[in-house]
């Protein structure tokens, strides 16, 4: 993967012209008078408070799910907080909040912890939050052709088979891909 420092600073340039905007609304009339004392009061006012955001953290898993967190943050200089987010990808700014998303090489804390892959009715390979036979659907992979597996792995669907970890996500995936109806 090659790395573009255009299109990695510039949403950077973007939220420096938005936040120069905003501070320019706040000072009315500074640009007017051009008063050296309000210049100073106002220079000293952004030393001691810092800028606020609404930062969402979009986190896109393996198994489809995404998750999202919400961090209220503040920063006093823009190249700490570009810094703080540099392993993100913006994907949507305004005024007041920032949206990155990171792809996860990993499966989500739900499957960790309680994802199981199965068999639907209709012979579809699917995970389930918790046991196939009494639980919801997270996600649908392929039909399997159900006569051509062996008995063993017949039960082991019905049953479920927990998924821990990505490893054992991708080995199960697999293990059932050559068994999948061809349409």
């Amino acid at each position: 993967m090659r790395f573009n420092w255009v299109t990695q600073y510039r949403p950077g340039l973007a939220f420096v012209a938005v936040v120069l905007f905003m501070s320019i609304g706040k000072l009315p009339g500074m640009m007017l008078t051009g008063s050296a004392e309000k210049v100073e009061n106002h220079q000293d006012q952004q030393k001691t408070e810092p800028q606020q955001l609404t930062i969402i953290l979009e986190r896109i898993y393996l198994d489809g799910e995404i998750s999202e967190e919400v961090v209220h943050d503040s920063y006093w200089s823009i190249e700490n907080f570009w810094a703080k987010y540099d392993q993100w990808q913006l994907v949507e700014m305004d005024a007041t909040t920032m949206v990155f998303r990171k792809q996860m090489d990993d499966i989500s804390p739900l499957l960790k912890a309680n994802g199981y892959f199965g068999i639907t009715e209709d012979g579809v390979l699917t995970i389930f939050n918790g046991r196939p036979d009494r639980s919801r659907i997270i996600q649908s992979f392929f039909q399997i052709d159900v006569k051509k597996l062996e008995s063993r792995k017949q039960e082991e669907l019905i049953h479920g088979i927990p998924i821990k970890t990505k490893d054992r996500f991708v080995e199960v995936l697999e293990t059932f891909k050559p068994y999948s109806k061809q349409e």
